[in-house]
């Protein structure tokens, strides 16, 4: 007998995604360094009303094309200055990918039910479902990734402005979002879709190739309207950053997040949790993985999910630099192959019942039982301040609803993922309520913005003991840069500006002399700030301990 999945209905996902966020928005601060850094970039832009060079701390900033920060621009040209529409930019985009994962499916798979099941699988992801809550790029990436896949579906079917405009338009944005990297997730699937579109006309697949060129350097020149004019305007340091520092730094020598080859092997477990230990889809994917003799006999639309799959972890995994959320424009691909396992199966290819809720019940039961223990056994050690601000009555929740999820497991097939899609959010939702007090102590900026705001309103010249990336400039309001310095310059700077205060990040506030006229914590350490004359006293006051 056929599975039915009829109850899974879009205003579900909708509404849990809508959910996760209001909570993830009013639970969690702007979180260091990357969301206050990219608002802070914003802010400077709408501060300069400069919309075609990108700044950070009055300086040029290179590292990110300026998509985003047009949207939250514009959010505020809407709304007025706030910190709300940021952030709900990110996760808009990312409802917008279920969306057009929603779309992509129903055209590869028509006539079965797998369009309904694609969003749950993603929502329920809990590593997506946590990172839509963030104000990054990689969301808007997602989104020119899957309009491309569309676009190339259209282009199938010969339709060349829905087609090939389309697919020009979504790298010429993605090139905007986040560079080049849009390259990595859409041409291997260009490439090969003579394959997985099943096209064997010489002279069809010779016009393939042919508009794949056109419109990728179509896409190409959508980037360069802006990257040309803003390389010009923001000098030739900025236009050799925009150029060649990014994309060349990552492929030979990353400067930042470098990891061995094998590290998203490694790491895709993790991030595919709750789905990639459920039991249905192991046992399942397990047999149809043996059924395939050779290349010929996996489906078209298969084939399209196997090369953007592999293409992706191949080819970022020969990047130095690598990030976890790198990989996430794989997940609405995954989602839509395993959609389609799930259609295929009938009542005797199930586990039992209870075995599909043991990894959502099993997770709750573990954070809650985790909390509990934090709270109940007394120590002293570096992790106690953070510990004592956890509110446990949440443990005992995640606990009881665990054991729930696993007690009274739903047995019908589209009850059982809709179970552990909404479980896996409420999971979320959760244990940011629990986190909420370390989020609020360890990573709020917000105190440390408005003093230093207060500082310069009264005319101090503020300072940051070593690299400043942007923290306080939109928390703060900020309308002067704030002046790096370290070891060999902060006498010279104290020099000259006698009327200052110094921004310095230690380790154990006790033990400084003189005492900071504001103290903050900040992760592990602290953020301390000085009076300038206090620093003359003792210059190696603000040097890190």
């Amino acid at each position: 007998v056929m599975l039915d999945y009829s109850r899974l209905r879009s205003w579900i996902w909708i509404t849990v995604s809508i959910l996760t966020l209001l909570f993830g928005l009013s639970l969690k601060p702007l979180l260091p360094i990357d969301e206050t850094r990219y608002l802070a970039v914003a802010w400077e832009m709408w501060l300069r009303s400069d919309f075609l060079v990108p700044h950070l701390n009055g300086a040029t900033y290179s590292h990110k094309p300026p998509l985003l920060f047009w949207i939250i621009n514009f959010s505020w040209t809407i709304f007025g200055l706030n910190e709300w529409s940021p952030r709900i930019i990110a996760p808009i985009f990312g409802i917008g990918c279920i969306i057009l994962t929603t779309i992509i499916t129903k055209r590869l798979y028509p006539k079965t039910q797998a369009y309904l099941i694609a969003p749950f699988l993603i929502i329920g992801t809990s590593y997506w479902a946590i990172y839509s809550t963030v104000t990054m790029f990689d969301l808007l990436v997602v989104f020119w990734t899957l309009l491309g896949i569309n676009a190339l579906i259209d282009s199938g079917k010969e339709r060349i402005i829905p087609g090939w405009g389309i697919f020009a338009i979504s790298i010429g944005l993605g090139i905007l979002s986040k560079g080049p990297v849009i390259l990595i997730y859409l041409l291997p699937a260009a490439i090969f879709a003579p394959y997985w579109l099943n096209i064997d006309n010489s002279k069809r697949i010779m016009k393939w190739y042919i508009w794949l060129i056109i419109s990728t350097l179509a896409g190409i020149v959508i980037a360069l309207l802006w990257a040309i004019p803003a390389s010009i305007a923001g000098g030739k340091e900025y236009s050799n950053a925009i150029f060649w520092g990014q994309s060349a730094g990552r492929i030979v020598n990353s400067f930042a997040h470098k990891q061995p080859f094998w590290w998203y092997a490694a790491i895709i477990p993790l991030l595919l949790f709750p789905w990639i230990v459920w039991p249905t889809i192991l046992k399942n994917l397990w047999h149809r993985i043996r059924q395939i003799r050779n290349c010929s006999h996996i489906p078209h639309s298969s084939r399209l999910i196997m090369i953007m799959v592999t293409s992706t972890i191949l080819i970022l995994s020969a990047f130095s630099g690598k990030q976890p959320h790198y990989l996430l424009p794989i997940f609405p691909m995954l989602s839509i192959g395993v959609s389609a396992l799930l259609i295929s199966l009938r009542d005797k290819d199930l586990v039992n019942h209870r075995f599909d809720a043991v990894p959502t019940g099993l997770m709750a039961l573990v954070i809650g039982l985790m909390v509990l223990l934090s709270q109940a056994i007394e120590t002293s050690n570096k992790y106690t301040e953070w510990i004592i601000k956890i509110n446990g009555y949440w443990g005992i929740l995640l606990v009881l609803f665990g054991l729930l999820v696993i007690i009274l497991p739903p047995k019908i097939m589209q009850n059982r993922i809709l179970t552990t899609a909404l479980s896996n959010n409420f999971i979320i939702i959760l244990v940011l309520f629990t986190l909420k007090p370390i989020l609020t102590y360890g990573y709020d900026m917000k105190p440390v913005a408005e003093f230093i705001s207060n500082s310069q309103s009264k005319g101090y010249t503020v300072a940051y003991y070593g690299k400043y990336h942007g923290q306080f400039h939109f928390l703060g309001r900020l309308k002067k840069p704030i002046i790096e310095t370290g070891d060999g310059g902060i006498k010279d700077f104290l020099k000259k500006y006698p009327r200052s205060k110094i921004i310095s990040v230690i380790k154990t506030p006790g033990t400084v002399n003189p005492t900071p006229d504001f103290i903050h914590k900040f992760r592990s350490s602290y953020f301390a700030i000085w009076d300038g004359l206090k620093v003359i006293q003792n210059p190696t006051a603000p040097q890190r301990r």
